[in-house]
């Protein structure tokens, strides 16, 4: 089953708007009091040591039991992935150490601070996000990515499948890299391998180039789960640590506690002509973090401009926003 999302976005350049809303998401006020209010800071226990994810050699029961969906927009490769909705339908069948399945499904809750952090669903803000390198033409070819807080991995997938010679995926549950985010990988190097062969007279193709194909792709990819503090020595304990070309990340500032380690990772992983890519709504009820107090967080600290490139009015309020290094004089 394949669905196309368009988004009619009105763009503005510019300094980020200071935000006064107090309501934002695709919640009514009502159904957003009705939930269980999130702490504004998350225990001690609820930091999750980072780990790296290896592929497993085969990976085709990773896409048994599932539904998959596909993302198309304009000239951008379409994305697939597999249905949210069929993931929770079917969390008692699925490998979960941490649980999160079970007690998302139990709770009703998109986040349980300190234990699930939303991974396992798609934000409207990553759309957004998409929906931006499409109409501005943003090109991954040869570059290295990071897709931060990744989940379900689509805007780190439209880097591999735009060239990108490196794209590392992270996200704070384990589950979500094991149940989303590989298997999400693997649909879509499958997908270009089902491409390139169509070109290919098959009577010259080597038998078994589909699995080196796969291997190939997978082969450009890393995966990590964990809490961000935790995340940032082990990537960069890699010889050499890497430096990436874009930070791409959506609906990752809701927590104003987690803003130093976020901070952290954009100043020690990112190259010095990169660019930092945030889609984020303007507040988020509930938590507390939004665009105003991150865009206050990183003037303090002085060492990144942050602007807004695109303000999306429609539905609710949204933004995409570049951050950068400053230049020294």
């Amino acid at each position: 089953m394949a669905f196309s999302f368009n988004f009619d976005v009105h763009l503005e350049t510019g300094d980020c708007p200071e935000e006064t809303d107090m309501i934002q998401g695709d919640h009514s006020l009502q159904d957003l009091e009705s939930k269980p209010r999130q702490p504004d800071n998350p225990t001690q226990d609820s930091v999750k040591e980072a780990q790296e994810h290896s592929p497993p050699l085969n990976c085709q029961p990773l896409l048994e039991n599932t539904v998959c969906e596909t993302f198309s927009l304009g000239s951008l490769p379409p994305i697939h992935y597999l249905n949210e909705s069929v993931l929770e339908q079917t969390a008692s069948e699925r490998p979960d150490k941490e649980k999160i399945l079970s007690q998302t499904v139990a709770s009703h809750s998109d986040l349980i601070s300190g234990v699930y952090e939303g991974g396992l669903r798609i934000w409207e803000c990553t759309f957004d996000l998409l929906e931006y390198v499409e109409s501005h033409g943003v090109t991954f070819a040869g570059k290295r990515v990071l897709d931060l807080g990744c989940g379900a991995g689509l805007l780190g997938i439209l880097a591999l499948k735009s060239g990108a010679q490196e794209v590392h995926f992270q996200d704070y549950n384990s589950t979500v890299i094991e149940e989303l985010t590989l298997p999400n990988v693997v649909l879509n190097c499958e997908d270009e391998e089902e491409e390139d062969e169509k070109g290919e007279n098959t009577s010259s193709s080597p038998k078994g180039a589909t699995k080196s194909s796969l291997q190939a792709g997978l082969a450009r990819c890393r995966f990590f789960s964990g809490d961000w503090e935790s995340f940032l020595p082990l990537v960069l304990s890699s010889d050499p640590p890497p430096q990436y070309d874009f930070i791409l990340t959506s609906e990752t500032i809701y927590n104003t506690a987690y803003y130093p380690a976020l901070h952290n990772v954009f100043h020690k992983l990112l190259s010095p002509e990169g660019l930092v890519y945030l889609a984020t709504k303007a507040h988020y009820f509930g938590v507390g973090g939004g665009l105003h107090l991150f865009q206050s967080f990183v003037e303090k600290a002085n060492i990144f401009d942050i602007k807004c490139l695109a303000d999306v009015e429609q539905g609710l309020r949204r933004h995409v926003v570049a951050l950068s290094f400053k230049k020294t004089e």
